[in-house]
């Protein structure tokens, strides 16, 4: 699996990506209705355009699979396609944002407990909860830093 920084966001890339978006969602975030993955999937070609460092994991043929979007040393965005999911590929972009742009923060929704059972295995803590996630919908979060080892 190939990791790279991601400079041109055209749009049948940022497609690609909301697929991947769509299809982590719908095996990860158990909580949400099927009409509210489709509203927040609105927004997700902006927030992929709009964040500052984009890195994409590709198949060998040339799919992206996966993709982590990391801006001011915080991992704002973090998704893999169901079908790679539980192969490594979070391991690696936590670890290659680590080492390249040292990465200590990020926010998980609290009712996704296996992503935040990742983000503690990768040496994450959480410091602080919210009921409500930025959108004022009624979805805990929990922000995570990174603990020092």
């Amino acid at each position: 699996m190939k990791i790279v920084r991601v400079e041109e966001r055209n749009s049948v890339l940022i497609q690609e990506l909301v697929d991947v978006w769509e299809s982590s969602v719908q095996a990860t975030h158990l909580f949400l209705s099927p009409d509210e993955i489709h509203h927040i999937k609105q927004y997700v070609p902006q927030a992929l355009t709009d964040v500052p460092i984009l890195m994409v994991a590709k198949n060998k043929e040339g799919k992206p699979v996966g993709f982590m979007g990391v801006a001011d040393q915080t991992l704002e965005m973090l998704f893999i396609s169901n079908e790679y999911r539980g192969k490594g590929l979070g391991k690696q972009f936590i670890q290659y944002a680590i080492e390249n742009y040292a990465i200590n923060k990020l926010t998980v929704n609290e009712q996704n407990p296996l992503a935040k059972g990742f983000y503690e295995y990768m040496g994450f803590e959480v410091y602080k909860r919210t009921a409500l996630d930025e959108q004022g919908n009624p979805y805990p979060l929990l922000y995570m830093k990174r603990s020092l080892l």
